[in-house]
């Protein structure tokens, strides 16, 4: 009787614990931008701080190779972003601008402005868990990703704590000039908008990503693959040997809270 109850006791425990770790495992995938842990790509330049700071916004479903060349093709997607769908680049729909939504704007860039405010001494922003995204990879603006703030935004919206902190490079360091939000993929548009009204905002989501065949090394042609490659389809990836990836990322929606208008606090990228 006894060893029949330690038994029962023994099964019940795993039971709670494997519950436990699916529960987890549901709650990363919602995670935005979760990434595993991996090896930097690149050594950090000389006058940078000493920590990697070479961090990752990948997706899930991708191998560590994959989400660099995904990551390293969004960015360049970023730089070279127009209002407007492409084959890589779903964006949001604009609607009718209404009061409310511009006074819950002003009240975003007010809160955000006032969260951000100790950040722009960017060693706070390392200090307090922000990673650099690809600091060695020239770019013409540096995210600085807090993915702890990046599983609760899945979650919650507080407009004082952004998935990201956006930086222009300088002689000295980095410049703050923005921040980033993001939502899961899964989010829909009412859902976005209940965030950062769509009428003032355009969030956008990075799609139909075609990975080149594995072992192809330096031989790949990225006329066809990545983020910016012709292939766009499921079917054009399978005929090209290749990986394809619907969606990757989440959803993101970038703002510049010391812009002078809400065409430059709300655009795509940072506006001199």
């Amino acid at each position: 009787m006894l060893a029949r109850k330690t038994l029962i006791q023994l099964v019940s425990k795993v039971g709670i614990g494997l519950g436990a770790l699916f529960l987890v495992g549901v709650l990363i995938a919602a995670i935005p931008n979760h990434h595993t842990p991996q090896v930097a790509l690149v050594s950090p330049e000389a006058g940078q701080d000493p920590n990697p700071q070479n961090s990752s916004m990948a997706g899930m479903g991708m191998d560590a190779d994959e989400a660099h060349v995904g990551e390293h093709g969004a960015m360049v997607d970023m730089q070279h972003m127009h209002h407007g769908d492409t084959s890589h680049m779903h964006m949001t729909a604009s609607r009718p601008q209404t009061a409310e939504d511009q006074q819950r704007a002003n009240e975003i860039v007010e809160q955000l402005r006032a969260g951000i405010e100790k950040y722009k001494d960017y060693h706070v922003a390392l200090a307090e868990g922000f990673k650099i995204f690809m600091p060695n990879v020239p770019q013409q603006e540096y995210h600085f990703t807090n993915y702890e703030n990046g599983f609760l935004e899945a979650f919650t919206f507080d407009p004082a704590r952004p998935t990201s902190l956006l930086y222009k490079k300088t002689a000295s360091g980095y410049e703050l000039v923005g921040a980033m939000y993001t939502m899961p993929k899964r989010a829909n548009e009412e859902q976005l908008n209940e965030r950062v009204p769509l009428s003032v905002a355009t969030w956008h989501l990075h799609t139909n990503l075609c990975m080149p065949p594995k072992g192809t090394g330096k031989k790949v042609d990225w006329t066809k693959f990545g983020l910016r490659g012709s292939i766009s389809t499921q079917a054009a990836c399978d005929a090209a040997g290749g990986m394809f990836h619907p969606v990757i990322f989440g959803w993101m929606v970038h703002v510049y809270p010391y812009q002078d208008s809400n065409a430059k606090i709300f655009a795509m990228h940072h506006q001199d």
